[in-house]
């Protein structure tokens, strides 16, 4: 902690306005010659839309320069204050943070801003700037909500429902594929801004994607951080929400939010109808409907649908049950059986509980180290911030953006030391039990690894205590080799014998689920989803693919609640006029 003389603290409300001032002018001017008077060196702008249409972020002087002299296609620009800065004792050096509002000839948004002090002058290290609506095309809520929800005289709600559900009258705009936390969100946030959409699930209730996994599944991330857009979790929700809990209320959300979702539907025919889609569903009655949507989302989750299965050898001689995690057997009585699960992620883990719990006993196979963190230790993350303490959800979301993913990952390596800290008994039981470890990439925790593989850690809700007191078995370093009719025999010769053997190995991520629905050339096109690109960004998420009219939505609840907004405004926009098609062969620019 840095302590600050308070009789040569600067007057913050000043040096705030007095930089956006600045960069207003710069802006405005196109002077990129002014970079290095408002940014720091390791200076990093992150835009969400407002000056790139993209989900981009400038980070150096050279990248920054060019920022500031392609501002200009923005139009005239202004900044204001939100609230008065703050000074922030945090690492090697304060900041100043400041919370503004920005608008441009489109769009109004909001920012962050962080300002160091060099030689005298206060020089900016963070910028985050982020539409928040279009001019003229606001979400229809608050003073804009509408009057009621009939369409015209003699007609009742349920009616009107019942014709909006089945576009009766008309073609979707979007059709969106999946009914998960994603896709409601994204469907919600489009139904505020008056885009016709429509969402299809195969699935015969809407919530059974978490309602039919594991019994044992419980989020692992808190109510806080957790809520989905415009309706956030009552005030007795619990802290950590219970898979069948959040399965009902993402039924009741879709009804409240008046969602128009087709379940037991799949898609049988998907093809390019000029600029947009004819999209051939199947319902659950087994009639088949064309619709034409000018836009297509997937919304299968950031890891997709097609699971992965290693190709193991033998598995046809095995005479026990051999199974993916997405098809494991709910409610079966194991009790008695042994159980191999392969995997020591998120789903291994709570698999090999479940596992134990209904009476199996149980080995887990760890393939390579896996970052593991306690749920208390986890929400040291959050402190402050997604706890009963911190901000409004919306400035929680906001500030937690105003840091690029790459950035300080210096902050990470101390967060995560701290979390190891808090967690050194339960981790060096781990290790005593043969455990192999990980502190994530570079040190920086499960972040950087969900950002970057989609998996590679266990926040621990009751499995790492059962693997410490080797009521869990453990093999660790080793692959299966080949099935024999008992078991398994792994890579170091050794073999186990098994009834039940669970691949916890994951999916094969967004665009194999695209290749499946929409074919090899448009698959191919789309460029990778996921992972981090040479900004910084996530590949095709959120954003617009290298395929026109295809966009791909997906996250965990929080990011699916902030970035869907702006894969919603981007749809929106290009409804209306502001952001035309680009044709690419690849995502990304």
């Amino acid at each position: 902690m840095v302590t600050i003389d308070e009789k040569v603290l600067p007057d913050l409300d000043a040096a705030a306005k007095t930089w956006l001032d600045r960069l207003q002018s710069a802006l405005g001017d196109g002077a990129a010659d002014a970079t290095a008077e408002l940014f720091h060196p390791d200076a990093w702008w992150r835009d969400l839309l407002a000056f790139t249409w993209d989900l981009r972020t400038a980070h150096g002087h050279d990248a920054l320069a060019a920022r500031i002299a392609g501002a200009s296609s923005a139009g005239s620009v202004s900044f204001s204050l939100t609230d008065r800065p703050v000074l922030v004792e945090a690492g090697a050096e304060p900041w100043v943070q400041a919370v503004f509002e920005l608008r441009t000839a489109v769009a109004r948004g909001r920012g962050v801003l962080r300002l160091v002090e060099r030689d005298g002058v206060w020089r900016a290290w963070t910028l985050l700037t982020a539409m928040d609506e279009l001019i003229g095309h606001e979400e229809l809520v608050g003073a804009r909500r509408p009057f009621n929800s009939l369409e015209g005289p003699g007609r009742t709600w349920p009616e009107v429902r019942e014709r909006q559900r089945e576009f009766a009258d008309g073609e979707p705009a979007v059709l969106i594929v999946g009914a998960g936390h994603s896709g409601l969100g994204l469907a919600a946030r489009l139904g505020r801004l008056g885009v016709p959409t429509l969402v299809v699930d195969r699935n015969e209730r809407i919530g059974d994607g978490w309602r039919n996994r594991y019994d044992s599944l419980v989020l692992h991330d808190p109510v806080w951080y957790d809520h989905l857009p415009y309706l956030p979790f009552p005030p007795n929700w619990p802290v950590y929400t219970p898979k069948d809990k959040l399965a009902d209320w993402l039924e009741f959300y879709a009804h409240a939010m008046e969602l128009n979702v087709w379940t037991g539907s799949e898609l049988a025919e998907t093809k390019r109808d000029g600029d947009g889609w004819a999209v051939t569903v199947r319902r659950a009655d087994g009639s088949l409907r064309t619709v034409r949507p000018r836009h297509l989302v997937l919304a299968t989750g950031v890891s997709g649908t097609e699971p992965n299965m290693p190709d193991v050898p033998g598995i046809d001689d095995f005479r026990g049950l051999a199974c993916h995690s997405r098809d494991f057997p709910r409610g079966v009585d194991f009790a008695g059986q042994k159980a191999v699960v392969i995997g020591s992620c998120n789903s291994g883990h709570d698999l090999a509980q479940e596992l134990y719990e209904k009476g199996a006993q149980v080995t887990m196979i760890q393939r390579s180290p896996t970052y593991v963190v306690s749920l208390a230790g986890s929400a040291i993350a959050m402190t402050g911030m997604y706890d009963g303490s911190g901000p409004p959800t919306d400035v929680a979301d906001l500030l937690s953006a105003s840091f690029p993913f790459k950035c300080a990952p210096e902050m990470h390596q101390a967060t995560t030391a701290a979390m190891a800290e808090h967690d050194k008994e339960l981790l060096a039981g781990l290790e005593k039990a043969g455990f192999l470890l990980s502190s994530g990439i570079n040190g920086t925790g499960a972040l950087q690894l969900f950002l970057q593989r989609g998996g590679g850690y266990y926040i621990n809700v009751g499995c790492s205590e059962l693997i410490a007191e080797e009521k869990i078995g453990l093999r660790s370093g080793v692959e299966p080799a080949r099935f024999t009719p008992t078991g398994l025999e792994l890579s170091d010769g050794s073999t186990l014998d098994a009834d039940v053997v669970v691949f916890a190995t994951g999916y094969r991520g967004m665009v194999e689920t695209a290749r499946r629905l929409l074919g090899d050339e448009i698959a191919d096109r789309c460029g990778p989803v996921w992972g981090l690109d040479d900004e910084g960004e996530l590949q095709g998420v959120w954003r617009r693919s290298g395929q026109d009219g295809l966009w791909f939505m997906g996250g965990n609840l929080a990011m699916a609640r902030f970035y869907g907004k702006f894969l919603a405004l981007q749809i929106k926009a290009h409804e209306v006029g502001l952001l035309e098609p680009r044709t690419t062969s690849k995502g990304g620019e």
